[in-house]
Parts: C-alpha cells; structure tokens; sequence
C-alpha cells in the first residue's frame, strides 16, 4: 500500500505548475498557455521577451509585404534608413519648438520637392509634409474651397444658394470620396470613355464647370489603371474657359504615384507647376518616395493659393512658424526618413531605382502576353503599374478571382476587381512593381501564374454564388488602394 501510495503522489506532482524562472523556456511558459486577450486587457503582466513572441506570431497571421504586389506603399527599407526611423520615432513633428531641426528637416524636403515639381522662381511656394497623400489631397481641397468662397464672395455670388463642387476623373481614389462628403462638395464625376485609353475626357470635364466649381483634379497615376490624365491638355482647355469664366477654375494634380517617380525618369514630361493653371500638387512619400507608410506632401505654387484662415502659427526659436496640418501629434520618424533617402539616394541613385523598377515592369508586361489569354491594359511604360484583363472569347471556366484566389496558394497578394463608371462589367488585375521586387522575383511570381493557370484549366470549377451580387456579377475581394 506505501508503495502504491507513493506512486500515486508523484502521479499528481506531474500536474502541479511551478513558477517560471529565467530557465524555463518561453513555450513553457505560464503565459503560453492562455489565450491573448480579446476583449478587455488582462490583469498579470508578462515579460518582454514573451510578449514579444506571443504578439510576434500574431503577425504571422497577415500575409507577407514583399508578396502584395498590388499595394503602392514600400515594403523595403535599408537597415540604416530603419535605424534613422527608430532613432525619431519619438519625435513628434507638430511639436515645431520642442523638435527644431525635425521643422528643419521638413522644411528641406519641402524644398527638394519643390524644385523636382519646377515651382516657379519669381512665386513664393508653400508646403508641408502629411499623414499619407490622402492628408495631402485633403488640404489641396481645403485650399480650394476656402479660396473659392472668398473669390466668389467678392464676386456677389450667393455662395449659400448650393454646393461649390468638384470635378475628378471617375478613376479617383477614394479619399476625393471622402473629402466630397466631409467637407459638403458635390462631386462631378468625369467617366472615362475609351476602353484603350483609361483617363479623363478634357472635353467632360472642362462642360460641368461653372461658378460654384472649386477645381479640377487630374491624377498621374490612376489607382485601378496607372495610366495618367493629360494635364497638359487640360491646362489649355481650361486656359479657354477661364477667359470667360465669371470665376477662374484652378488645377490640383494628385500624383499620388507620379509625383516622386517622373521627375527622376521623365523629367521632361510637363504635368507640374511649369504649366499656369496648376495651383497645387500632392504626392505620397510611401510609394515612389521610398518611405515605409505612412508620409506624404502637399505644395502650393504660391502662398495666394493657401488661404490665410486655413493656417495656424505655432511659438518656433522666438518666432512664429505656420502650420496648417489636420492632424496633430504624429512621429517625426518619416519626415527623417524621406530626408534620408534623399541625401542617402541623390538624383542618380533615385533614377537608378526607378529605371531598374520600370525595367521589371516592362519583364512582366512581356511575360503576361507571351501568355496569350491576356490584354495588357497598362505596360508599365509611363510608371511601373501593370494592369490586364482577360482576352474577349476565351471561354474559361475560371475568371480572375478565382486566379487571385489560386495565387493565394503560393503566398502572392493580387486581387481581382472592376473597373470604375463606364467599364464596370470589365474586371482586372493590377500589379504595382516596386523598388523591392527584383527580376528574379518577378520571374518566380510568372512561373507560379503559369501553374495557377494550368491547375485552374484543370480543374472542376464550381461558382461561389455567395459571392455575388443581386446582378450575378462577382464581389471583389482584398482589392486595396
């Protein structure tokens, strides 16, 4: 009986948890062997380096960066260049006294970009960094609705009798959207009207101006497409109208995407502030300005276009500095960052990058026609943004949600998605190539399109009626901007 006893009490021992010391292994941890919280936080502390793990594997959930080849944001960063962003992570760049060579450091990008963008010597530019380029398009609009109003104030124009609107090409980025409805604009679609050739109608959009119109906003780089508006063309139909406008219309360009791509690789392509009309111009640090998200800019031509009601001056070294951000505290960390990569990049080196990112491009467009199924909508001849359909006829069982679907098997992110106002019933698939995607890269992302293909015509396809609208017509999934 003592024996059996004695058994039995080790028996139970096994079951008894002790507490952890620094041997025990992070897996074997107390904190291992719950549950993270989901909806209230938990009362016990942990360590650091379990945390770290525990909240590390969470991110495993989330598909890896380097294969979402359809996001415009960098995903690669040098080491050094991280270094410098861990390094003013703390800086927080609304504080313009307490963080001087941050408002320094700002203000040099300011202008480097507003030589690379040609603004004009005898005019005195203003600019700023932002929270994306979706910060930058709304201070754009912000400047010219208020500068509107007090135009048409002026003027005698009954500027309550309905709202000043907007005219933007119907391939938009949905922050036009949501500026429209947030700052009460009637926005005016302009719809694009030929299939090969994806951009606004100058025509459609110079016949929907008139005295309550803000602006128009052409975009260098259309999301869904990546081909651009002629902004030249544009600047002299609206050169005509302004003639005989009872208000002048101003230009804000989003270039979003173009805006640190052109000047290093077409620099002799007019679409800046070398052309009269445009008044304004936002871009987005985090796509082709190399920066990890999130940072944008937003520069005026000349202070007239900033009205002085939607700038705030902030106590800086003795002086008063004007800010006229939306929002307020936010790290410093990507303002050092862009300032980085131009010092660590230069002109050449930004060239080198973008050229070498276009010849990508160029690899992939010729890889998807070899294909023969395919209909290249955009080449990647203008900026690395590649986008096709299916061919016309081609009688698949299979359409391109489900290719986005079979990719998904080997990791890579490209989703499927249609087409704005007028070419709805057409769905595509759009891949930005960015500096981290080399040739080789490209080359695997090919030979795993070519076996989705072949599996797809092989297989039994059945249509997922859940994921269609009232019309029949597929839902888009995962698309994002």
């Amino acid at each position: 009986m003592l024996h059996s006893k004695i058994a039995s009490e080790k028996e139970e021992s096994k079951y008894v948890f002790k507490p952890d010391t620094s041997a025990t292994p992070i897996f074997g941890s107390l904190e291992s062997d719950v549950v993270l919280p989901r909806t209230e936080i938990r009362k016990e502390s942990m360590k650091a380096d379990i945390a770290y793990q525990l909240i590390s594997d969470e991110m495993m959930h989330d598909g890896n960066p380097r294969y979402n080849l359809c996001t415009f944001v960098q995903t690669y960063m040098e080491p050094q260049a991280k270094q410098v962003m861990a390094d003013t992570m703390a800086t927080n760049a609304i504080d313009k006294a307490e963080y001087p060579q941050t408002t320094e450091v700002e203000k040099r990008c300011v202008n480097i970009i507003s030589k690379l963008w040609h603004a004009p010597s005898n005019e005195n530019y203003m600019g700023t960094s932002t929270v994306g380029s979706s910060e930058a398009c709304m201070l754009g609009g912000m400047a010219m609705k208020f500068r509107w109003r007090k135009r048409a104030q002026a003027l005698g124009i009954d500027t309550t009798k309905r709202k000043p609107n907007l005219i933007v090409s119907s391939g938009f980025q949905v922050v036009w959207e949501k500026f429209c409805v947030y700052w009460d604009i009637e926005m005016r679609q302009v719809p694009m009207t030929d299939m090969n050739n994806l951009r606004m109608d100058i025509k459609a959009a110079i016949d929907q101006c008139d005295e309550y119109t803000i602006g128009i906003v052409p975009i260098m780089g259309i999301t869904y497409t990546g081909t651009f508006d002629d902004i030249v063309a544009l600047d002299g139909a609206l050169t005509e109208y302004n003639k005989t406008a009872k208000i002048s219309v101003p230009i804000h360009v989003d270039a979003a995407s173009g805006g640190l791509y052109l000047p290093f690789v077409n620099p002799d392509l007019v679409w800046d502030f070398r052309l009269k009309n445009v008044v304004s111009i936002s871009t987005s640090g985090h796509k082709y300005g190399l920066v990890y998200p999130g940072i944008g800019w937003v520069l005026w031509r000349d202070k007239e276009y900033l009205p002085e009601e939607l700038t705030f001056k902030v106590a800086y070294l003795g002086a008063f500095e004007p800010t006229f951000q939306i929002n307020f505290s936010r790290s410093g960390s990507q303002i050092w960052a862009q300032y980085y990569n131009f010092v660590r990049w230069g002109f050449d080196g930004y060239k080198a990058v973008h050229e070498r990112t276009r010849d990508v491009g160029l690899f992939l467009s010729k890889s998807l026609r070899e294909l023969g199924i395919f209909d290249i909508l955009n080449e990647g001849t203008n900026i690395p943004i590649v986008c096709w359909k299916l061919k016309d006829g081609l009688n698949k069982k299979w359409d391109l949600y489900d290719l986005a679907d079979r990719l998904r098997y080997n990791g890579w992110q490209v989703p499927a998605y249609p087409l704005p106002a007028n070419f709805t019933d057409v769905s595509i698939m759009r891949i930005v190539v960015r500096a981290d995607q080399s040739m080789e890269q490209m080359s695997l992302f090919i030979k795993d399109l070519s076996g989705a293909i072949e599996a797809l015509d092989k297989s039994h396809i059945v249509e997922h009626k859940e994921n269609t609208d009232e019309t029949g017509k597929r839902i888009p999934t995962g698309y994002t901007h």
